[in-house]
């Protein structure tokens, strides 16, 4: 089993770029990988929608395995389905390293955390930009990564919804400092410094970076773009962001 190959999920203390595939060049899908690797990310970032929950469709478990044969970078499957807990194990299987479903589709959340941290994967929770906070109260802690939703999940390039990036400032309080804080839609240069001063340290960014001729570069500013507010010391993300340099205006704890 591809995921059993130890890729870990970054630890908490460090602000992730996590780039995310739906917005590359599908027909380049293994070299668009090989590209955002070089750039010095961890973790990439896969949109599975099936049509139901959301109005869109996208990749599948074959396609996560042969992905998973050209890349070494930590496979975020991020599970946009009505079914989360039939399909899930097929995700484990082709390769992913981490599954994120949405609380709006899953009765027993608990349950299906116990599942995906018995498969050898770490578990997220999802929650869509109508959805309140006190919905994942209980189940967030048991959560490797919590994830939140900025856009209407199912396409990429959407406007970035301000009030709903609010709720990280309660989900980070919920949660604590353990517990990665994913945020998804609308993430660029103007809003990561936003999203990280609310709490927030793993930064999904599609538009943002496949929509530039340079990926490296593209990446590279978003990084820059994060410390400028942060709870982070200046030396803790320079380790996170190689890019930063010394002297950069940060915000300390």
């Amino acid at each position: 089993m591809e995921a059993m190959v130890k890729r870990k999920l970054p630890k908490p203390g460090t602000i992730e770029v996590n780039p995310s595939i739906l917005a590359c060049d599908f027909a380049r899908l293994a070299d668009e990988l090989a590209v955002v690797e070089k750039a010095g990310v961890k973790m990439v970032h896969l949109d599975i929608m099936d049509g139901h929950f959301v109005p869109n469709i996208t990749i599948g478990p074959p396609v996560v395995a042969k992905l998973r044969k050209h890349s070494k970078l930590f496979f975020d499957c991020h599970l946009m389905i009505t079914d989360p807990r039939r399909y899930a194990p097929a995700f484990v299987e082709a390769g992913a390293n981490h599954i994120t479903f949405h609380i709006e589709v899953e009765k027993k959340p608990a349950e299906l955390i116990k599942m995906l941290h018995d498969m050898g994967v770490t578990a997220g929770l999802c929650l869509n930009p109508e959805t309140p906070v006190k919905a994942i109260e209980k189940f967030a802690p048991l959560c490797d990564m919590v994830l939140v939703m900025t856009v209407h999940a199912g396409f990429g390039g959407q406007k970035f919804i301000h009030h709903a990036a609010r709720k990280v400032i309660d989900i980070r309080r919920m949660v604590g400092p353990k517990i990665r804080v994913e945020v998804d839609g609308g993430i660029n240069t103007k809003t990561a410094p936003l999203v990280v001063g609310y709490g927030a340290d793993t930064l999904v960014a599609g538009h943002a970076i496949f929509s530039k001729k340079d990926r490296i570069a593209a990446i590279n500013a978003l990084r820059l773009s994060s410390v400028r507010k942060t709870p982070y010391s200046g030396q803790a993300l320079r380790r996170a962001c190689p890019a930063t340099p010394r002297g950069f205006a940060v915000t300390s704890r």
